[in-house]
Order: structure tokens, then sequence, then C-alpha cells
């Protein structure tokens, strides 16, 4: 099976990095000097998580023509950047296109490459890219499934998989997944930007940790209002009392440690457009379902300097 990885940031890396250690044909679509580093040293990682930085020789390509033509193409790039990419998987031969990373429009992507099999996938990875390597800590975990009334892609999933150390979880309804993510992520970058991304600056404030929670629930009753799943599944009881002490606990544990840095900080920092975009994106949702999200914009101003 050939596969490639369109994009060569923190999850791409990661991604291309565990498939070509498993024996799997696999590109790494790069560019610019990132490309040419690679090509020369290799796909360096350091894993936060272990002790050392592994060197990959992995094959670099640094474009994607019209009969360039894969079993399957995982696209892993910014939100911001799907809509420019779209044109080159129209193009391209390839029928099994999988988007990995953050999508609250995951239907509107999937309706742009009528002719494809168009999935989504959402790693359980979180980095930087610094100089001549990535950063980052790799759960191996991912949830990767179809939006919902596709057709199941299952069988061609676990074929890709097969043989690597990823724990996956299949979901038919990733456009739900993707919605749900979004409602959660945001108002914890909302609290990177309030202290310019040191969330210890915040660990012991119990009643701003509560507002996150308060517009994470607003954002589930929006999408759980539009007839939308909560998903993951544990998360469907949003309301009740032990979820919000669940939540609360989290984000305790990732203000007063490191892995606030790893998990949602060092992304959120780096990637503002991204972030304001999805906040751009998930309100339209919101307002045009007629929701009330009032905690959501008190937290949004004040994270106002960094949103467009």
């Amino acid at each position: 099976m050939r596969i490639l990885v369109f994009g060569a940031g923190v999850l791409g890396c990661n991604l291309a990095r565990n498939l070509y250690r498993a024996g799997k044909d696999v590109n790494l679509l790069a560019r610019g000097e990132w490309a040419d580093k690679i090509e020369k040293n290799g796909l360096r990682i350091k894993d936060k998580l272990h002790i050392g930085t592994s060197v990959t020789r992995i094959p670099v390509v640094r474009a994607l023509s019209p009969d360039d033509v894969y079993d399957a193409i995982f696209v892993v790039i910014r939100y911001t950047q799907i809509e420019s990419v779209i044109p080159t998987l129209r193009e391209n031969g390839t029928k099994n296109i999988i988007f990995v990373g953050n999508n609250v429009r995951a239907a509107e992507t999937a309706a742009a490459l009528p002719e494809k099999r168009v999935m989504f996938a959402f790693a359980s990875s979180a980095g930087e890219r610094t100089g001549e390597r990535v950063e980052s800590a790799d759960m191996k975990k991912m949830t990767i499934g179809d939006i919902a009334g596709a057709p199941s892609g299952e069988n061609i999933i676990r074929d890709i998989f097969d043989g690597t150390k990823y724990k996956l979880t299949y979901e038919p309804r990733m456009d739900d997944y993707l919605i749900c993510h979004a409602a959660f992520v945001l108002p914890a970058a909302f609290a990177c930007y309030k202290t310019g991304g040191n969330l210890k600056l915040v660990k012991r404030d119990t009643a701003y940790l509560n507002s996150l929670i308060d517009a994470n629930i607003e954002g589930y009753r929006a999408i759980k209002g539009a007839g939308r799943e909560i998903l993951p599944k544990e998360d469907s009881e949003f309301e009740g009392e032990k979820y919000r002490k669940t939540c609360l606990r989290f984000f305790r544990l990732i203000c007063a440690t490191g892995l606030g840095k790893i998990l949602v900080a060092d992304h959120a920092m780096n990637a503002t457009d991204e972030m304001s975009a999805l906040n751009r994106d998930i309100k339209s949702f919101y307002d045009a379902e007629g929701a009330e999200y009032p905690t959501w914009r008190a937290l949004e101003s004040g994270a106002a300097k960094y949103l467009d």
C-alpha cells in the first residue's frame, strides 16, 4: 500500500515516521528548507516522552502531481490551509483522502472532493518544530473515520495501520467528533492567550477554570441542539456534576504542570491563525443555531489581542 503524508509539521512528521518504521511504503511531502534538512539529515524527532532523538531516512517529495497516485493520502495541515490544497487533491488520481487535524466544517470539506472517499482523523500528538528537528509528545493514538452517513472506510483504515503501534478508535461521525473537540479546546486556547502561553498563571484561579468549563458546556448545548452527537461518548452527560469535576481536574493538571505547554500552549501560541479561524467558524455555527454563549464571548474578549 502506497501512502503519502501531505504536510511535514509535527503531526505529519510523527505519522510519517510511525508508518514508515512499521514497514509501510510512505512518502512525506515537505517543502523549502525543511525538506532540505530532512533529505540531508533524516527526519529527526525528539519525543518528550522518551530519551533520545529518532532519525528516519524517509523519502521526501516536494509536490503532488495529478498522475502521482497513492492508495491513500493523509493531509496533515492547518485548518486555514485546507481550502488552498483542495484543487491539487481534486486533480490527483488518489481516491482515499484522510484529513488529520482540527476541522469544524468536515462535511463541507468532503463535499469539495465529490469523487473521493474523504475521511477525517484526530491524532493524540503535540509539540513544535524547532531548528533541525521536531520536538513532540506522541501518544500513538488516533480517532479516525467517516462523516455521518458516508460509507464506512473502516477496512481501509485497518489495512493502512495494520502492523503499526497505533491505538485506533474508529468513529463513523467524525464531523460531530471534530466540532465537539473544537468546543472543548478553544476555551483552553483562550486561556493560553490570556496568560501569554503560561497557563501556570491561572492554575489556582478556580473561578476562571470553571469559566472554561462553562464555555465548553455552552458549545456542547449548541451542538446537541442542532441534532449532532456529543463525542466522545463519555462527554454526553456534560450537564452533570461528574463531567464538571472531571474537566476541572484536567484543567488544573494542565495548568499546574508542563503538560499544559506540551498539549495546549505550544500549538495555540504558534497557530493563532488556525485558532482564530476555528473560533470564527464555530461561532457562525452557534449563531445559526440561535445559541447563547456569553461565557465564551467573555473569554474570547480576554484573548482578543491574539485573535483576528
